[in-house]
């Protein structure tokens, strides 16, 4: 029998393999409560019953990866492209500043280095109009120079997810064009630039083991990543691995529950795709330990067409004209919101 214990002594000691397989793979269900149980308090001793908001504005669905489970991949003809001015990204934002919203998450395709200019200038005019806002790109992999002109234009904080840290699952997903060693390296080029870093990974893709999410989580223990992005792994029917099965709830928020003891100072949103698999989801990201979420600020004419997987939720609780929804959503679980930047602070310092 695996002995777990859920003391911040036991964790922060460096949990071994053995506890981590046992906890994603025990029918226990009394143990799993535990576990989630010991995330949610490690997250309201540290934050509160607060639950820090993103503005997301999806700036374009144009990609030149071809990732096999992505909607928006280079191959994919059925994708109506688009990409915003800098003038509608700024409209977007300018909408979340009025809402209350003092992040603003960028997202979007990779583009290639002849766009890494409008990307900064943009940059510089949300940090002009509104300096008390954190700025937040997802945007994928880049020169190290690009990032340095993407941080010094204003930018706070990236997240780029590794999605798996298993080199052979990494290939059956991806094209030969990417590498997990460079998707490793600009993690590294983000951390020496000085951005709050986020990275993180789908749960339950296909030739998915428990051993690989066991590989994911030490190396999230090792990196120390600001933000860890998980979220289910939800098919798209017009890639590759159409018709594969999602990810689960259980699963997901076990990992949540995990990385928020492995690290309980992280930034960890409850994942639009665990709103998409399940109509309660995001509140049980909540209950196991994650403490942000993303509502969307995109132009409604628009976010269809981001379309990453199917069904990927775009409205209600999930928008930011939903921001009511949302508070009713929380006010259920006795959460609120909290409009600050919420800018990572380590309880060591």
């Amino acid at each position: 029998m695996t002995d777990v214990s859920f003391t911040p002594e036991f964790w922060h000691a460096g949990v071994d393999t053995e506890v981590l397989r046992h906890l994603l793979l025990t029918d226990d269900t009394a143990l799993v409560d535990r576990l989630r149980s010991a995330a949610r308090e490690v997250a309201v001793a540290r934050f509160g019953r607060r639950v820090f908001v993103r503005g997301l504005v999806e700036i374009s669905n144009v990609c030149r990866n071809d990732c096999f489970y992505c909607g928006i991949r280079r191959s994919n003809t059925h994708v109506e492209r688009y990409t915003l001015s800098a003038d509608q990204v700024l409209a977007a934002c300018a909408r979340g500043y009025e809402l209350g919203f003092r992040t603003f998450v960028l997202q979007g395709g990779e583009w290639g280095a002849e766009r890494d200019k409008w990307i900064a200038d943009t940059v510089a005019q949300i940090r002009n109009r509104y300096p008390d806002c954190a700025i937040t790109l997802s945007l994928g992999e880049h020169s190290r120079e690009a990032y340095a002109a993407f941080r010094q234009a204003g930018a706070d904080r990236y997240l780029l997810r590794h999605e798996t840290r298993n080199p052979d699952h990494y290939r059956s997903l991806h094209p030969d064009s990417l590498s997990l060693d460079h998707r490793l390296q600009c993690l590294c080029w983000l951390k020496e630039l000085g951005y709050q870093v986020g990275t993180g990974m789908m749960v339950g893709s296909p030739g998915q083991t428990v051993d690989h999410l066991v590989e994911d989580l030490l190396f999230l223990r090792d990196f120390q990543p600001h933000m860890v992005g998980i979220g289910p792994f939800v098919p798209h029917h017009d890639t590759p691995l159409a018709g594969s099965p999602a990810g689960s709830v259980d699963l997901t928020t076990r990992i949540y529950a995990i990385v928020r003891l492995m690290l309980p100072d992280a930034l960890i949103p409850s994942t639009t795709a665990l709103a998409t698999i399940s109509p309660n989801g995001r509140l049980q990201g909540l209950l196991a330990g994650t403490n942000v979420v993303m509502p969307n600020l995109s132009p409604t004419d628009r976010r269809d067409q981001y379309a990453l997987y199917d069904g990927k939720a775009n409205s209600g609780a999930e928008a930011a004209e939903g921001i009511a929804a949302l508070k009713a959503e929380l006010d259920t679980i006795g959460y609120t919101i909290d409009w600050s930047r919420g800018d990572y602070q380590s309880s060591k310092l």
